[in-house]
């Protein structure tokens, strides 16, 4: 079923957004004038196939990457009209980073590793809240490991508590399951979704896995781009004709 989402409160959008590396005949244009709403306190999916522009469309939509052209708008801020340091500062507080490398430093434990970015930004630890993140993420007898101690899986619920703890406004997963295996893949999604569902998260994650797609409520299929679709709770099958570029 595709929506427009004309009802349902906005995260991120994107209005007439480019990309484009290079200039002349050399030139990639990476995004080519999406259009886009993230709804808030959902689980999205960007998908598409290698070189279709979905981690480029995160990074725009993250403040990672500059938009060549249009419009991104995150938790009611245009991004265009911030400098480096007004960007940077932004995103600290209301965006939320999981990557496929979990980031975590080796010599501090999984809860002094979650609360560093509050210690770095001289916020302070609200702790009801980070109780409730490790009582979701499954950590709570697992705060005082040292990161060699845990899992891979254990290790990127951390990275996610870490990113969840600032209260952001949104959190983007670059393929967050792509060094781990099908167990702790499936493991670290359910916790994702739960994090939407339970702690009233808006999460976006880029994925190339219909397995890890299945997990989230919205998928956006990019091709070339562009976007092709926007799905909401798509069936498989639905999933798989949308990403080979057709309908159902």
């Amino acid at each position: 079923m595709t929506t427009t989402l004309q009802d349902t409160a906005t995260a991120a959008s994107a209005r007439g957004l480019t990309r484009t590396y290079g200039a002349g005949e050399g030139a990639v244009h990476a995004l080519r004038g999406i259009d886009l709403d993230v709804p808030a306190g959902r689980f999205t999916a960007i998908m598409g196939p290698s070189g279709s522009g979905k981690s480029t469309l995160m990074h725009c939509l993250a403040g990672l990457d500059a938009a060549t052209s249009g419009s991104v708008t995150v938790a009611g801020r245009d991004l265009a009209g911030l400098d480096d340091t007004a960007l940077t500062l932004f995103r600290r507080e209301h965006v939320g980073f999981v990557f496929q490398a979990f980031n975590l430093l080796p010599m501090l434990t999984a809860g002094q590793n979650i609360v560093l970015p509050l210690e770095l930004s001289g916020r302070a630890l609200d702790r009801e809240r980070y109780d409730q993140i490790v009582g979701v993420l499954g950590l709570a007898d697992r705060l005082g490991h040292l990161p060699s101690q845990l899992s891979g899986g254990q290790q990127q619920r951390v990275a996610i508590a870490r990113a969840l703890v600032t209260q952001p406004a949104i959190v983007f997963a670059d393929e967050p399951t792509g060094n781990l295996d099908s167990e702790a893949s499936a493991e670290v999604l359910d916790h994702l979704r739960r994090s939407v569902r339970e702690l009233g998260m808006t999460v976006v994650m880029v994925t190339h896995e219909l397995g890890a797609a299945a997990y989230a409520d919205d998928v956006v299929v990019i091709h070339d781009g562009a976007v092709t679709a926007h799905l909401t709770e798509p069936g498989q099958d639905e999933l798989v004709a949308a990403l080979r570029g057709r309908r159902a």
